[in-house]
């Protein structure tokens, strides 16, 4: 990931580069999930990956095959940027 952005870059099954904006990580059950926008892709679905490390300074991004997780890790993204819309909205209203 570049530190001046949120872009990463991952291969896709065929070894294919993907863009993907970086937009959260999430803890759930032990585990933390990466919850990734597609640059190129239109249509605004989020994509959930688990976060294996692999070493000290390198980690890999797993595919989450268990729909209950995906559910359960998707509803605390949307909580986190619910309560962060509100306290934004609150602020700029209320010059805080």
């Amino acid at each position: 990931m570049n530190e001046f952005d949120n872009i990463i870059v991952l291969n896709d099954e065929e070894g294919n580069e993907v863009e993907f904006e970086f937009l959260d990580l999430i803890e759930y059950e032990s585990g933390q999930y990466v919850v990734l926008l597609p640059v190129e892709d239109e249509t605004d679905q989020v994509v959930i990956l688990k976060v294996e490390e692999v070493s000290d300074e390198e980690e890999s991004y797993c595919a989450v095959e268990d729909e209950a997780t995906l559910n359960a890790v998707f509803e605390i993204f949307k909580e986190m940027r619910i309560r962060f819309l509100n306290r934004f909205i609150i602020c700029y209203f209320f010059n805080i």
